[in-house]
């Protein structure tokens, strides 16, 4: 899966985790995934909560509108985002952009 897709009620991504992290953050990582680096630690789905709380807000939806669909307990998770799909897609190929 390349980093994200669309669906028809908004996109799927695929994000890579690496929790402890200085700061929260998200970019481009690999043509295959987002990199996201956390503050929170991978204990009690902590991390999990924060990767959607930082996601819904660099898309800017709602949080309950980011699920994580896989790899729950893994660092390569993938994400479903529910909203306008066009919109969705401007911001995602906008953080491949600020990388380049």
């Amino acid at each position: 899966m390349p980093a994200w897709a669309l669906r028809d009620d908004g996109i799927a991504i695929a994000v890579r985790v690496t929790p402890r992290s200085a700061r929260d953050s998200i970019a481009a990582g690999t043509p295959d995934h987002f990199v996201a680096r956390l503050t929170a630690p991978p204990v009690e789905g902590a991390a999990n909560a924060a990767l959607v709380l930082l996601v819904a807000k660099l898309f800017g939806v709602a949080k309950g509108a980011v699920t994580v669909i896989a790899g729950d307990t893994a660092r390569l998770k993938r994400l479903h985002i529910r909203g306008d799909v066009t919109m969705l897609a401007q911001i995602a190929q906008r953080l491949y952009e600020a990388a380049a």
